[in-house]
């Protein structure tokens, strides 16, 4: 099934040219692009984790979305840049700028339809700002385009009140919140005998970080033997879930504003 995750009946391939001619409404219908990665994810989880994430968590999202939301998947773009992992064998990566052209040329078909409204929906840390520089170019170039680049996790949830102090601080990679939402989503994919524990060394007492307000540039294989950053081994499937649902139903708050959103514009 081509579907996967997602409802038949909310999955963009499937319609036909006809279907998306007729559309009503068509400006504010919400087009979902998920974009994930292929890239390693430790010795216990896939490499295409955070691809599965994005399709996992939209499914359910647009399951429980009411039916008078109009909102369409596209086909997870599964490569990203990934490049902060390509010391691990199985890790496919994407320069910035080949990502770039493809998501601004993606957007440009979803326009010439007459589409108004795209989401960007990202679950890979290493390219939110790939997204942000291609909604902004977009939108520049069609004014009356409405791109946002979203990070999945960002939404409303419940993982940091399941997670220790530490993991969410440094289990930013295969650690316990990833490695339970995917022994909800493909438990048979998950190999807890193999799960470990390793967290990043970084500066400490200092301004510096990983991802906050003042980053240092990295590589995985700097940090972590293993290409773990964080306790895989707490993980559980009851977590999992809870996370899971707790995305989704952010999400699908998401869409509803996306479907109501208007473009703010002084000039009008």
């Amino acid at each position: 099934m081509m579907h996967g995750f997602i409802p038949p009946q909310r999955y963009f391939p499937y319609l036909t040219w006809q279907e998306i001619e007729q559309m009503p409404d068509k400006q504010n219908v919400v087009i979902i692009q998920p974009v994930g990665a292929i890239e390693q994810h430790g010795p216990h989880l896939p490499l295409a984790v955070d691809s599965a994430i994005s399709v996992g968590v939209l499914g359910r999202a647009l399951e429980q979305l009411e039916p008078e939301v109009a909102a369409y998947a596209l086909p997870c773009l599964y490569y990203g840049k990934s490049n902060e992992h390509w010391g691990f064998p199985g890790t496919i990566t994407l320069n910035a700028t080949t990502l770039l052209a493809v998501i601004k040329e993606m957007a440009v078909s979803i326009y010439r339809s007459g589409f108004r409204k795209l989401v960007l929906m990202n679950s890979h840390g290493g390219q939110p700002q790939v997204m942000e520089i291609a909604a902004r170019d977009i939108h520049q170039e069609h004014p009356d385009f409405a791109v946002f680049p979203l990070f999945t996790w960002r939404v409303p949830h419940i993982a940091g009140e399941l997670l220790t102090d530490k993991e969410r601080e440094y289990g930013i990679h295969a650690g316990d919140a990833e490695t339970s939402i995917m022994l909800s989503l493909l438990p048979e994919q998950v190999k807890m005998e193999r799960a470990v524990t390793e967290y990043p060394q970084v500066p400490q007492d200092s301004l510096l970080d990983m991802e906050g307000k003042l980053p240092f540039s990295w590589l995985t294989q700097e940090l972590s033997h293993s290409g773990v950053m964080g306790d895989a081994t707490t993980a559980t499937k009851e977590k999992g879930d809870r996370i899971l649902q707790s995305v989704a139903d952010g999400w699908v708050k998401v869409i509803r504003d996306v479907s109501r959103f208007q473009q703010p514009n002084v000039n009008c």
